[in-house]
């Protein structure tokens, strides 16, 4: 009985090991796994220069979003990486427009430094954290630079 107990509590082991082994394979999957502990609805935006509008944004910029949006608590925790353009940059937000139309700054989020990279959470009003939920096709996250691109390098669309 105590080898079917310890071999058990081994397979468990093992099964959790490859579990959390899995869970770290991506950005997203972190994400979505914070996500759950804090609660909040993840959403991972790919940012490029040709999104950015009415453009030109960087031609080589690129970078990924990542926010978990939290009502209950009126938080939005975000995680923002980018390359290939100026840095440090000179601000980065959420706006409210369609993919097609520039749109203004509904929830200013720190820039990247200099490394690229920018983390943090900012507080929110629920009911904006709602509609952002709601239809998320409405809302875009870009980055901006100095001298160029001071209306946006980078530009991602958030989708449901």
């Amino acid at each position: 009985m105590k080898k079917l107990f310890f071999a058990l509590c081994v397979l468990l082991y093992l099964a959790s090991c490859q579990k959390q082994e899995l869970n770290n394979g991506t950005l997203q999957r972190q994400v979505e796994d914070q996500a759950k502990l804090t609660g909040g609805r993840p959403f991972e935006v790919m940012l490029t220069g040709a999104a950015e509008r009415p453009g030109p944004g960087d031609p080589d910029g690129s970078g990924v979003a990542m926010i978990t949006l939290n009502q209950g608590q009126g938080t939005i925790r975000f995680d923002i990486s980018v390359s290939n353009i100026t840095l440090p940059t000179v601000g980065a937000h959420i706006h409210i427009a369609n993919s097609n139309e520039p749109g203004p700054v509904v929830v200013p989020l720190t820039a990247p430094d200099v490394t690229g990279h920018s983390s943090g959470e900012v507080s929110v009003d629920p009911d904006l954290i709602k509609a952002i939920r709601k239809n998320p096709e409405n809302y875009y996250i870009n980055v901006h630079t100095l001298p160029l691109y001071a209306a946006g390098a980078v530009r991602g669309q958030l989708s449901k």
